[in-house]
């Protein structure tokens, strides 16, 4: 995942002012590689096992994913951290698996990495939040590693 235009590193939410905002990728219940909020750029890699189903459809998987079958996911999580180091989250993007497009998971699953590039500025001028859609995501086959998302292949058919 490459996030690219950062909102900054302050934001109000709900009356208050954050004034050192990160985002990370969450990992299960955790936000990790934590990215300031004005960085130029931010980039997070993982990995993501693919598992066609008896019935066809692919199925996602892996620390990263979250979500229902059907529903899977990955969260970008935005937090202020305090001034003991602490990550107090305030809002998430959530970066639907099911809408990338089926013939660019399949061309993306042959070279094993995929790369979604995402706009982290919201419409509101803050960090971007709730389900994220192109055109503020937009997805491509990786062709190096530079923050995509690994892609495996599990050759089971799962029931």
């Amino acid at each position: 995942m490459v996030g690219i235009d950062l909102p900054g590193r302050s934001f109000c939410s709900a009356g208050t002012t954050l004034g050192n905002v990160h985002v990370g990728i969450q990992e299960r219940a955790e936000a990790v590689e934590l990215i300031p909020g004005d960085a130029d750029r931010a980039e997070w890699e993982c990995v993501v096992d693919v598992v066609r189903k008896d019935d066809g459809e692919l199925d996602f998987r892996g620390p990263h994913v979250q979500g229902k079958r059907g529903e899977r996911f990955v969260y970008l999580t935005w937090g202020d951290v305090n001034q003991i180091g602490a990550f107090e989250m305030f809002r998430r993007a959530k970066l639907m698996l099911n809408r990338i497009d089926p013939t660019m998971l399949d061309s993306a699953l042959a070279e094993r990495r995929l790369l979604g590039t995402i706009d982290l500025t919201g419409s509101d001028g803050g960090p971007r939040c709730a389900r994220v859609d192109p055109p503020a995501i937009q997805w491509s086959i990786a062709q190096a590693p530079d923050g995509g998302i690994d892609l495996t292949a599990d050759s089971r058919i799962e029931e």
